[in-house]
Order: structure tokens, then C-alpha cells, then sequence
């Protein structure tokens, strides 16, 4: 058997130089992060479609829009469509988007605030009753928002909040899933710097401003813009309390474009890429915050 082996051995001849295998490998190399780069590339292309979609058509004329023969560029550019978009005394569109900015700032820092103290709290306070409350806390998000859409828009009604920031702000602003998303994160925050906040004599309140904040800017700007694009996006809600046009958000403004007699598609185009500007502007803001923040699951010593 041994016999058998050794003769194998000499038949497949003396093993490669190390430079060979070295050169193998970093040809694989290449070609791995060739192909990944390439397809990482196809998917940027895919993912840029409706972008591209959405400034072309933005800078066209309706029938340029819907006409059979499809062009890459439109053949005259239209910039007149930007001034179109604002001057249009139908629609108050720029007095929309201060509003959208508004109703998100707004949202944001109310959630924010809302749902880390609620987080905190079920996660550090002790009260025999913590876990009670964290359950029903996570019942609420097993209830569809059609079932509450009408008892608080009724108790937004009885308040007089119909049209009003308030209305559109107060009642978006505690979310279970945020909330549970912050007690996660502060089960997992060092218990050591709080005890010595404690031993400098710091209660809670000023051990969670002071010392827990203050660390977890990361967390709360991943929140923040989560947070933020869904309450510049909200359709329904601001459709129903914003019963008056100076109460309309980008999103109303938007579908106003669209009625049943006509269809105006190169305003349509534009003032959806106008609406995205702010979304694209605090997405690259936040980036590197909102993907530490993603990731991170603890500070890091």
C-alpha cells in the first residue's frame, strides 16, 4: 500500500513553485472581484432605470411622454417645466414641500424622543410591570392601520386638528416598531458607563441625556432616516387631515396632477423629481451615520 502511494506520488510530479500558486491565486482573485464589481455594476444600472425614467420625462413634453417612438433624450429640453411646476396657481406646490419639510422634521424629532424614552425605560427602569408593558407594546403592531385609521382621525376631529400640523405630526408619533428597536439597542448599551454616571451621582433623566444620547448618535440617525422618509412619503393620513390646500403635503400635491378628465405627466415627472431632492440630500447626509448605525449593535470600546 505504501508502495502504491509513493508511485502516485512520483506520477503527478514535484508540486508547483510557490510563485505559480501565488499567481493562481491572484488570478482568482482578479476574476472574483471582476465579476463582482461587474455585477454590483448591472444591478447600479438596474436600480438607476426609474431615476433616469423619472428626469427624462421630467424634461419632456407630453407627447414625447406617451408617443410611440421612444427616445433616450428628449429632442428639445424642457426646462420651462420647472417654472411651470411653480407658477401653477392650481396647485401650490412649493408651499407643499415646506410643508412635507415641516410634517418630517416634526415627526422625526417627535419619534425620536417618544419612542428612545419609551425604549430606555422598558430597558433600564426597573418596575415589575415592564414586560407586561413591552408585550402590549408589540401587540400593537399586530393591529392593521385601517383598524385604528378612522378612531383617530375622529379624535383628531374632536380636537380641532383637522388641517393643522398637529393633526398631521401628533398622532404618527409613537411607533412600536421604533420603540422596540430602541429597547433592543439599550439591552445591549454598556451597563458600565451609566453605574459610573450613577456613582457621579446621575439619575435616568440625565444619565440618558448625558451619557447614553450622546453615545448612540449612530442608532439615531439610522432611525432618523428611516423615520423621515416615511413621514415625507405618508399619503393616506395627510389626504384625509389635509382638508385644506394650505395644509397639503408634496404627496397631495402630487396626486392633484392626476384628475379624472386630464393627466398632466411632464408635471407629474417633475414634481416627483423635485420631491425626491430633499430624500436624496438627507440620505447622503446621513449615510455613513445611518450605515454605522445599521450595523452596530453595541458601542464599540
Amino acid at each position: 500500500m505504501t508502495t502504491t502511494i509513493e508511485t502516485r506520488k512520483a506520477d503527478a510530479g514535484p508540486p508547483p513553485p510557490p510563485k505559480r500558486r501565488e499567481r493562481r491565486r491572484d488570478r482568482r482573485g482578479v476574476i472574483g472581484s471582476t465579476g463582482l464589481y461587474l455585477a454590483t455594476g448591472i444591478c447600479a444600472l438596474l436600480f438607476l432605470v426609474p431615476f433616469y425614467l423619472i428626469v427624462r420625462n421630467a424634461l419632456s413634453t407630453d407627447a414625447e411622454i406617451t408617443g410611440e417612438n421612444w427616445q433616450w433624450f428628449p429632442t428639445d429640453i424642457q426646462w420651462g417645466n420647472i417654472s411651470e411646476l411653480f407658477s401653477d396657481e392650481t396647485v401650490p406646490f412649493a408651499h407643499s414641500l415646506w410643508n412635507s419639510w415641516l410634517v418630517g422634521v416634526g415627526h422625526t424629532i417627535g419619534t425620536l424622543l417618544v419612542c428612545s424614552l419609551a425604549g430606555y425605560g422598558l430597558a433600564r427602569i426597573p418596575y415589575k410591570h415592564a414586560n407586561k408593558i413591552f408585550y402590549a407594546v408589540l401587540v400593537t403592531l399586530m393591529v392593521p392601520a385601517a383598524v385604528t385609521f378612522v378612531p383617530s382621525f375622529v379624535l383628531v376631529s374632536s380636537l380641532g386638528w383637522v388641517s393643522s400640523f398637529q393633526g398631521l405630526i401628533v398622532p404618527g408619533l409613537f411607533s412600536g416598531f421604533t420603540c422596540f428597536l430602541f429597547r433592543q439597542y439599550f439591552l445591549g448599551f454598556p451597563k458600565e458607563l451609566e453605574e459610573a454616571a450613577r456613582v457621579d451621582g446621575l439619575g435616568y433623566w440625565s444619565a440618558y441625556w448625558r451619557i447614553v444620547v450622546p453615545n448612540s448618535l449612530n442608532f439615531f440617525a439610522a432611525i432618523a432616516t428611516i423615520t423621515f422618509i416615511s413621514g415625507w412619503n405618508a399619503f393616506l393620513w395627510p389626504l384625509v387631515i389635509g382638508q385644506d390646500q394650505e395644509a397639503w403635503t408634496v404627496q397631495i400635491a402630487l396626486s392633484s396632477y392626476m384628475t379624472n378628465q386630464t393627466v398632466n405627466f411632464h408635471l407629474i415627472f417633475m414634481a416627483t423629481a423635485v420631491s425626491i431632492l430633499p430624500l436624496v440630500f438627507v440620505f447622503l447626509f446621513l449615510q455613513r451615520w445611518l450605515v454605522q448605525g445599521v450595523a452596530q449593535t453595541g458601542i464599540k470600546g
